[in-house]
């Protein structure tokens, strides 16, 4: 077999192949053996005509297509292997010349990882936020754990924000009650904005057993969207009621006996979330600067193919998940379709631009992956994806995604790797070290990925 490579652009090439005759004979007897299987012949038990029967009765060329179809894969890989490409998606092949007993000849146009040359990126510098908590910032996160273990208990006054009201309800658009428009035992907590705009102002002063109507419009349902009149009925007010902030409520809410010592713990919780916060935000603005730093050939039918993928997803998964088409979700969020599509494009590129640049480290840098890395990143995605450990591993292997996995441990380290080349300040001028928050590259595995 001989092959030769033209480029035809930085991610693109076209290979041209020529196959002697003589290296088609298994895929030729395979080819009659297949026909063998599929016809029948009188005079003939299946499976035991011969070949030139079945060249006379069904034609020497529906052997010769089904031969090459058979080989054309086979000879590919070689010619693509004998070049040292590394292939995106399918090829286009042609063939351009098929001599029985003489030659084939096939071009096949593929899309291929462009060459990248990666500088010095030791020269990066980011700014990220500082590492500080606040008495406030402490205040706050015991008063969320207070709110937790608040308790309730049925008050005969008038309802009053803070308090949660038991109602029922009824929406009528034009007069009309809708079939979905029923809701009985309702709980909701006045001022928390969670239901219907407008039923704050008419459940406040009502009693148990008090009515009100409002008017809203609905944000679900059969009549989304629509102004409707909406019937709430009391049937049952309760208070709200929060711990006493004391030694009591540390003993019932931690492991502390004390409300200080729950008090400085919640404070290195709160100093360690924003450490990994602080630790994301560099991983995201170097990988940001070093894709600044490297010009990356866009192959584009690979830009293509990824865009519609994102798309896919999101429209019949994400967004069918949480009951919206895309026509919904692009109201919600106040964009039109090309800006959408706009989006969708750069943020297709930026991930295809990062994983040409991060695998190109891994090369450059020699990063490897071990068994003990690659089992701990598969326990992160499994726990993620809501399955556990066993059945993920089992999904993967069966899928033969472990060199995906394999991937993306590489890149989280090739990312860290820059990471720790660079130069990481705070918004005080203080250089930030990272070592701690992310000995593993964890946190730049979760960049990458997303």
């Amino acid at each position: 077999m001989k092959s030769a490579v033209e480029t035809l652009n930085p991610t693109r090439v076209r290979l041209t192949v020529e196959v002697p005759f003589e290296e088609l004979k298994a895929s030729l007897d395979a080819a009659y053996k297949k026909i063998n299987q599929q016809v029948t012949v009188k005079g003939f038990r299946q499976g035991k005509i011969p070949a030139r029967v079945i060249d006379q009765r069904f034609g020497r060329g529906a052997v010769l297509e089904e031969a090459v179809n058979d080989a054309l894969p086979k000879f590919y890989t070689e010619a693509i292997n004998e070049a040292e490409l590394n292939p995106l998606g399918q090829p286009e092949v042609d063939i351009t010349e098929l001599k029985d007993g003489e030659l084939l000849s096939f071009t096949a146009e593929v899309d291929i990882r462009p060459t990248l040359e990666i500088p010095d990126y030791s020269g990066i510098e980011v700014t990220v936020d500082s590492v500080e908590v606040t008495d406030e910032d402490v205040e706050k996160s015991l008063e969320q754990l207070r709110d937790r273990f608040a308790t309730t208990s049925p008050v005969e006054r008038a309802a009053a924000e803070g308090d949660i009201v038991t109602v029922d309800l009824e929406a009528k658009v034009d007069g009309e009650v809708l079939e979905d428009g029923v809701a009985k035992g309702v709980d909701y907590t006045i001022g928390s904005g969670q239901l219907l705009d407008g039923i704050d102002e008419a459940v406040t002063g009502l009693e148990a057993g008090g009515t009100a109507t409002f008017t809203s419009e609905l944000k679900g349902g059969s009549a989304e969207g629509k102004e409707a009149e909406v019937k709430v009925d009391v049937t049952a007010v309760k208070s709200r009621e929060l711990p006493e902030l004391d030694d009591d409520f540390a003993q019932l809410a931690s492991e502390f006996d004390t409300l200080e010592e729950l008090r400085a713990d919640s404070r290195k919780r709160l100093e360690r979330m924003k450490k990994f916060d602080q630790a994301t935000q560099a991983q995201e603005k170097v990988l940001d600067e070093l894709i600044k730093l490297v010009e990356v050939p866009m192959p584009e039918k690979l830009l293509e193919d990824e865009v519609n993928t994102r798309k896919h997803n999101l429209e019949h998964h994400q967004l069918g998940q949480m009951g919206l088409d895309l026509a919904k979700y692009l109201e919600i969020q106040g964009k039109s379709a090309e800006e959408f599509d706009a989006e969708l494009k750069e943020q297709a590129e930026k991930g295809i631009k990062t994983q040409f640049i991060l695998d190109e480290i891994v090369n450059k840098e020699k990063v490897s992956v071990g068994q003990e890395e690659l089992t701990e990143h598969l326990m992160r995605r499994a726990q993620s994806s809501g399955m556990s450990p066993d059945q993920f591993a089992q999904a993967v292997v069966e899928g033969g995604q472990v060199p995906m996995l394999v991937g993306e441990v590489a890149r989280g380290k090739a990312l860290a790797t820059v990471v720790e080349a660079a130069t990481v300040k705070d918004a005080s001028g203080e250089v930030v070290s990272l070592d701690d928050e992310d000995e593993d590259g964890e946190t730049a595995e979760a960049t990458t990925e997303a």
